[in-house]
């Protein structure tokens, strides 16, 4: 069992971001997980020029390191997100790497894997960013478990309280890949969500070969 953290703060290895993944992380350990972490900081990840290539060939032609994160993400059984919320949204680090995903949103690459997310804000929206980053990895066909959001400004101690519950997080997200639990309502989401792809992968068969190449080998359609 492979568990990935991908940190988009900026602070990198000084974000209070990161102590809430590494909490997760370590709570996913202690129930047998292996673990990885990336701070996004670190790599050189160019923003989406909409060139298609990844629809058309099934594999990104940039040259920065997305293609390698990517390769290793896909690999992983659980995907944990967090980032701090700047001017109430997610920090610009992450959004990169999020709009760099939209051959996995299509292809439905983490289809049957899970995932959580974690932000921190001064005083609010930390609650929409996590809820958000859930929202993203629906998207690419993964179930996400839950998540954990901090106001640190409100309470200075909230930040050292909250990692108990993101150990607790990192455990329910062990326990749910290793049993393959299952959500209704996210299980409804996939279904509604796949049907939608469906018809635009079929439409664009000539023009998406990669794309539509991935839906057949997963018998998704023939």
């Amino acid at each position: 069992m492979k568990v990935i953290g991908i940190n988009g703060s900026p602070r990198g290895e000084r974000s209070a971001t990161l102590r809430l993944i590494i909490a997760v992380l370590d709570g996913a350990k202690e129930e047998g997980a292996d673990i990885d972490l990336v701070n996004l900081i670190d790599l050189d990840i160019k923003f989406r020029n909409a060139c298609s290539a990844c629809f058309q060939e099934g594999r990104c032609v940039e040259e920065d390191d997305f293609p390698g994160l990517y390769a290793k993400i896909k690999a992983a059984d659980g995907l944990v997100l967090g980032s701090p919320v700047y001017i109430d949204h997610v920090t610009g680090q992450m959004k990169l790497f999020i709009d760099r995903m939209a051959d996995g949103i299509q292809c439905q690459a983490f289809s049957g894997k899970y995932g959580c997310s974690v932000s921190t804000s001064g005083d609010h929206a930390e609650q929409e960013v996590a809820k958000y980053l859930n929202h993203f990895l629906q998207m690419l066909g993964a179930t996400p478990v839950g998540s954990v959001g901090v106001a640190i400004r409100k309470d200075r101690d909230t930040l050292t309280r909250s990692e108990e519950s993101a150990r607790e997080l990192g455990k329910t997200l062990a326990e749910a890949i290793r049993t393959r639990r299952q959500y209704p309502e996210i299980e409804a989401f996939h279904e509604r969500y796949q049907k939608k792809f469906e018809a635009v992968i079929t439409g664009e068969k000539p023009e998406w070969p990669g794309d539509y190449e991935r839906w057949v080998d997963q018998a998704w359609v023939w």
